[in-house]
């Protein structure tokens, strides 16, 4: 590996480190009584005011500085499943939040490391950074898509805690929200693949991207948390922001693969893929199986605000 492959990995492992511990935190953070997530703007209102919220946010601001350096010093499908590593992280970590693993899910958060590793072994070149109006239109017309399914899920998701009806297919409750974290992550990653300088229209809108897709991304999060296990939320939404990025950024964003290492890279994501879906499956069961009516993973009465 090249010397800016070695330090983009770096970062990206570094960042990794931040945002399992900050789930954590944001875990603990969103479930304590009385915290509001209906809407954006009241969690926004109330999220300024609250300093285990500002703590995270420092986590993630310092986590988001290492995982920008790794975006741009490697390809995005590597960079971004360094951020699987944040599972086994928050895996750890979520002892502090009366969560558990047993021998089969920490089975899952061995086959994501594995998976990041064939990833490393299989890397190539980073493309450059690409700023242009058709990856600037793209982002933002996400952003609108993405804001309206995640009020939607959240609404339904309000109204099944409530005991009211569903309205339509139902909740996807914290797994569904969590992917739509991800899909909101994701986007923020490829917002920053088009921040070049010097700056012009396109990088501009990129740049404003960045933390638009980012806040949504975080209440979704911060929702999936409050009515699911840590690792549950936390498995499809590093799915969501892996596989996208990785698909747009070798198909589009000129990122390279190793002469005769392709298998690799592909075998990597779904071997990391699969691991993080698997983990997920199975906190989602065993939060159904610990907790009762009306009572989140955190052991509280479930609040509609």
């Amino acid at each position: 590996m090249s010397t800016d492959q070695v330090l983009g990995l770096a970062a990206g492992l570094g960042s990794a480190v931040v945002f399992g511990l900050a789930a954590v935190a944001q875990a603990h953070a969103v479930r304590r009584s009385g915290f509001r997530l209906d809407t954006l703007v009241e969690f926004v209102r109330h999220a300024v005011r609250d300093a285990w919220i500002w703590v995270v946010l420092v986590c993630y601001l310092v986590g988001f500085v290492l995982h920008a350096v790794a975006i741009w010093l490697l390809p995005l499908y590597l960079a971004q499943a360094t951020v699987a590593m944040s599972l086994p992280v928050t895996a750890l970590a979520s002892r502090r939040v009366a969560e558990r693993l047993d021998a089969q899910q920490w089975g899952s958060v061995g086959l994501v490391s594995a998976g990041l590793v064939l990833l490393a072994a299989g890397s190539g070149s980073a493309g450059e950074a690409v700023s242009s109006w058709w990856l600037a239109a793209a982002l933002w017309a996400g952003l609108v898509v993405l804001a309206g399914l995640a009020f939607t899920t959240v609404s339904r998701e309000r109204r099944r805690l409530a005991g009211g009806p569903p309205h339509g297919a139902g909740s996807l409750g914290g797994l569904g929200l969590g992917a739509l974290a991800g899909l909101g992550y994701a986007g923020s990653a490829l917002a920053v693949r088009g921040v070049r300088l010097p700056l012009d229209g396109p990088a501009v809108l990129c740049a404003l991207a960045v933390p638009s897709l980012s806040l949504l991304a975080f209440w979704v999060y911060s929702r999936a948390m409050s009515s699911g296990a840590v690792a549950a939320a936390s498995a499809p939404m590093v799915v969501g922001q892996t596989f996208i990025p990785a698909a747009v950024g070798m198909l589009t964003l000129g990122d390279g693969v190793r002469a005769g290492w392709g298998w690799a890279v592909l075998a990597g994501l779904l071997v990391s893929t699969y691991g993080a879906v698997r983990l997920a499956r199975a906190q989602a069961r065993t939060v159904a199986t610990s907790s009762g009516p009306g009572v989140t993973p955190a052991g509280r009465a479930t609040s509609t605000g």
